[in-house]
């Protein structure tokens, strides 16, 4: 896995993105991904040895982290990530719905035919995956998410909002991390919403494709809820 990531973003610096950017986006993923737990102290020296990136650099990364609630900032006492919430899980769940729904009724309505291929890849790629996790092939995780979250960005990308998409891509990212630490992966009904939104978005059916998104994101609260391991008492 760590070749993996660390040819990953040579490649990406071969494209033209600064060291420091490539460390930021590792850095984020692990926290999302729970590779870096809630809670946990980021060690600037350890820190520095694991994403071979120098102290200031890594002090950067940690203050733009921080602005995305993905990092607390404590001082003199260092870095550390910052834990998860009941109260933040619903937060988080409201604000994604509200910029998700919002989206939607922007790009369905300006959205061409090269929206509606981008949709029918991104869906394709998705249930592909979603056929194998459903067969037992846990291994597939990573690539559930990832096209999960191209599926669901194929659909509002027409809403032509740079700054709307990227809230909702943090949005979208920080609930993210709360699937991942209750086992991500919901099984039939989640691969049911997908189709359905699918098959809404193809049909131009906004309304359809917003309520679809609440009920969505709703179970994927309960779901997350079901795991006390993480949000007992919180």
């Amino acid at each position: 896995m760590h070749e993996e990531r660390s040819g990953e973003y040579e490649r990406v610096n071969d494209l033209g993105e600064s060291i420091s950017d490539a460390v930021f986006r590792r850095l984020r993923h692990d926290i999302i991904m729970g590779i870096l737990p809630p809670g946990s102290k980021i060690k600037l020296e350890r820190a520095r040895e694991r994403y071979s990136i120098g102290i200031s650099s890594l002090r950067e990364i940690l203050s733009r982290l921080s602005a995305e609630n993905l990092v607390l900032a404590e001082g003199q006492r260092g870095f550390e990530v910052s834990p998860v919430s009941r109260q933040e899980l619903t937060e988080l769940a409201d604000l994604r719905t509200v910029l998700e729904c919002h989206a939607i009724g922007l790009s369905f309505a300006v959205g061409d035919l090269e929206w509606e291929g981008s949709i029918v890849a991104a869906h394709h790629r998705l249930a592909a995956v979603e056929r194998r996790l459903l067969a037992g092939d846990t291994t597939r995780t990573i690539d559930w998410v990832r096209c999960d979250w191209e599926f669901h960005r194929a659909i509002v990308a027409a809403s032509n909002s740079m700054t709307l998409l990227q809230s909702l891509s943090s949005v979208f990212d920080r609930f993210l991390r709360y699937h991942m630490l209750a086992g991500s992966f919901r099984g039939k009904a989640v691969v049911d919403d997908h189709k359905l939104l699918f098959e809404r978005a193809l049909a131009r059916d906004a309304d359809g494709a917003r309520q679809i998104i609440t009920s969505h994101v709703q179970r994927g609260i309960d779901h997350i809820l079901k795991e006390p391991k993480f949000l007992s008492g919180k």
